[in-house]
């Protein structure tokens, strides 16, 4: 994902000593290293660069920013190009 697009967090957990999570892209879910932000708890939103949650957004920024990108018609592109790239 190249624009910075806010998920939410919807499961925390522990893989090999790490903390790691699933983020809700628009119904994508990715699984995401939690590392940077031992703060953010499940329903919070983050922005994720390379499999990395690097913010923590509160959601009203989120909500809107996800409604600037789909008013621009950018989101599901986005999202469906880094769909094919993972299949």
């Amino acid at each position: 994902m190249c624009l910075g697009i806010p998920g939410k967090v919807t499961e925390i957990y522990e893989a090999n000593g790490t903390r790691m999570g699933k983020v809700d892209f628009s119904g994508i879910q990715k699984e995401v290293c939690l590392a940077y932000l031992p703060e953010i708890e499940v329903g919070d939103y983050t922005i994720i660069h390379v499999g990395f949650a690097i913010t923590q957004l509160d959601e009203e920024s989120a909500l809107e920013t996800l409604a600037l990108f789909e008013e621009m018609g950018v989101l599901e592109e986005e999202l469906l190009a880094e769909e094919e790239q993972t299949t």
